[in-house]
């Protein structure tokens, strides 16, 4: 069973008992009990039954590996993302019910679902007549279920959105299997390829202005407002260090496609996403016991964890995707945090 490697986002990162819910079902189909599942997860006795309001994400993570494992299926994560339906999304699956058209749902996808979840974050990119769905996790070393599921759970819920059959022209995964093609074909309508830079569905552009069938205009902005609510509610719990620490998780993680920067974790590009001054996020900061420096580390340390699980990333491909210029500023950056350099770390983790 893969394992789950330390150190999640910031602010208690779950997942909602919606969301939760397919993956028993999937798990059930197979034979597979609740308290077994629960067992083979590590979690405690009751854990998952009733269902609960929301689990975290580590957890969940870990169900899905002892759900493949114990289901002696290779597909799992695929076969948990076909099972996926609007209320699998809470709050943020009605709103896309109601939206006019698919661009929009795909735009208010990347802004709403962390109210489903805390596992990786969507982008939507047009490349002349393609449009290109990516999804980054925030998980580096989870399995390759979690990104399955989530390709497959998204093509499950369009297919539903259009009342019809939607499969994408490619789709590309970060990870390798060996795993039945024919049933990677079935689940996400074509065959991926794998071992690609990172995590991507391509779709014909025109899709993007294809109307959702059966929409109500008229629940759209009530749907916004709660949805909004709830968004601002997640905000205030987890405080604006967390929140800082999600945005430069963000602009970190790879296959996202932001605007060109220098140095995408700088103070002054952070504070814009979060629609703040410097001088304005400096300031929350200190009077939250904090800064800016602090939070940015905290963040690149609990990813370079999760980054020197895996084997196949040099540590100069690691001081990249950490936004460092240079591998000596990462070596020295992580001495400072952990009091050995990362390459000693990594083997120490092999001992573990």
């Amino acid at each position: 069973m893969s394992s789950v490697c330390p150190n999640p986002p910031a602010g208690a990162p779950r997942v909602t008992g919606a969301y939760l819910e397919t993956l028993l079902e999937t798990a059930a189909a197979r034979g597979v009990g609740i308290d077994a599942l629960a067992q083979a997860a590590g979690l405690a006795p009751g854990a998952l039954s009733p269902l609960p309001d929301a689990l975290p994400a580590r957890d969940y993570i870990a169900l899905l590996d002892a759900g493949a494992q114990l289901a002696d299926d290779p597909h799992f994560g695929l076969h948990v993302g076909e099972r996926v339906r609007p209320g699998t999304y809470s709050v943020y699956g009605m709103v896309l019910l109601a939206c006019r058209n698919f661009g929009e749902a795909f735009e208010l996808t990347q802004r709403y679902e962390q109210l489903a979840h805390d596992l990786g974050q969507s982008q939507m990119t047009l490349d002349g007549d393609a449009a290109c769905y990516g999804w980054s996790s925030y998980w580096p070393c989870a399995s390759r279920h979690l990104a399955e599921s989530v390709f497959a759970g998204i093509r499950s819920f369009g297919s539903w959105l259009a009342g019809r059959e939607l499969a994408p022209r490619a789709v590309r995964f970060a990870h390798h299997s060996d795993a039945d093609p024919a049933e990677y074909a079935r689940v996400l309508g074509v065959a991926p390829l794998f071992g690609a830079g990172a995590n991507v569905a391509v779709l014909d552009a025109a899709l993007l202005a294809m109307p959702v069938p059966n929409a109500d205009p008229a629940l759209y902005p009530l749907l916004r407002q709660h949805a909004e609510r709830l968004l601002a509610e997640r905000g205030r719990e987890g405080g604006l260090s967390a929140q800082v620490h999600g945005a430069v998780l963000r602009r970190l993680a790879p296959g996202l496609v932001h605007a060109p920067v220098p140095d995408p974790v700088r103070l002054a590009t952070i504070a814009a996403d979060l629609g703040l001054t410097p001088r304005t996020l400096q300031r929350k900061l200190a009077e939250a016991g904090s800064s800016y420096q602090q939070v940015l580390d905290g963040a690149r340390y609990a990813l370079a964890r999760d980054y020197l699980c895996r084997p196949r990333l040099a540590l100069a491909d690691i001081a990249f995707l950490l936004g460092f210029q240079e591998q000596s500023a990462f070596t020295h950056a992580f001495r400072e945090w952990s009091g050995m350099n990362p390459g000693a770390w990594r083997e120490q983790q092999k001992l573990a």
